[in-house]
């Protein structure tokens, strides 16, 4: 495969990536709450990645040993970061949310700092400092429409501080040999696990069988493009390497606004056109090159290459 081929499938995956944050905001537009929508959003998950390794004969199994760890990237992985984007995005524009969640890397180097598993770099510092500026803008008196309040902004900043959180995770204490589509679809299970009896205890729970309308048909579409999307970026990396698949948060970014723009009608203001150029540019600075990074500690989830070549993709 050619390096156009690649450049087309990039583009693919992160323009259909890019499609599910308009959809969860459909998703949430009738009153649907963070809980009920993540439990639903695990089980189309699971579905979805266990009938895509079936069909690959690749395992699907849930180790004893392994469970506390699919339960920790489900934690900061879906469960308390969409908990917290999916409660913004009822407020927020979904364009808007689409640039927050591109603070992602810019999130992980402060944190891989402090968890020791990356080197300062001044060029990695001024893309933070760009990425806060584009925060800074983004909570600007003339950025968001009169009725949206700033705090919504600044709370959904915590789910990319989650998604940082699960990538140092997995950095510094490998994921047990398995691969990233094994991974997730065991964090997809501890998710179904642990959002079920909260959604019933706090009565968020969505049932099935309500009437179905927009909402409901866009929740299952954005899971279950997420699922796709996510195993189709595994392949990608394993075929084009991490530093050209990365490029995918880019796309995902610009997408996400435009499908925002066309599906729901949002227009912004120049000061969220300005703080996406600022991030976007952020993001291209603090994203590690080579010998950035520190050897990762095999104290938890040993990273086994040979395992991961044997089948546990």
């Amino acid at each position: 495969m050619n390096q156009r081929q690649m450049f087309l499938i990039l583009l693919a995956l992160g323009t259909s990536w890019g499609l599910t944050q308009p959809l969860i905001k459909i998703a949430v537009s009738n009153g649907h709450q963070p809980f009920g929508l993540i439990f639903w959003q695990s089980v189309i998950g699971v579905i979805t990645l266990g009938t895509v390794r079936l069909l690959q004969r690749k395992p699907i199994a849930m180790r004893r040993e392994h469970l506390w760890f699919f339960l920790l990237i489900a934690l900061t992985g879906t469960v308390l970061p969409h908990s917290f984007s999916f409660r913004a995005t009822t407020y927020l524009p979904a364009g808007v949310m689409a640039v927050i969640i591109s603070l992602v890397p810019i999130f992980t180097f402060p944190l891989a700092l402090l968890m020791r598993i990356d080197r300062f770099s001044w060029l990695r510092l001024t893309g933070l400092a760009l990425g806060l500026v584009g925060v800074i803008l983004l909570v600007g008196p003339d950025s968001l429409p009169g009725n949206i309040s700033v705090g919504w902004v600044l709370f959904a900043l915590f789910a990319p501080l989650c998604y940082a959180a699960e990538s140092n995770i997995v950095s510094k204490w490998g994921t047990y040999g398995l691969g990233p589509g094994h991974v997730l679809f065991g964090a997809s299970v501890m998710g179904i696990l642990t959002s079920l009896p909260l959604a019933l205890a706090t009565g968020q729970f969505i049932d099935p069988r309500i009437e179905w309308g927009a909402p409901e048909y866009a929740l299952i579409a954005s899971s279950a493009i997420h699922a796709l999307v996510y195993s189709g970026h595994v392949w990608l990396i394993g075929r084009a390497g991490a530093v050209f698949a990365t490029q995918v948060a880019y796309v995902v970014t610009a997408t996400g606004v435009v499908w925002s723009m066309l599906l729901l009608g949002e227009r912004y203001s120049f000061w969220v056109w300005g703080a996406m150029g600022l991030i976007a540019l952020g993001m291209t600075l603090v994203r590690p090159g080579r010998g950035n990074r520190v050897a990762p500690s095999q104290g938890l989830g040993n990273n086994d290459p040979k395992r991961q070549r044997d089948g546990q993709a």
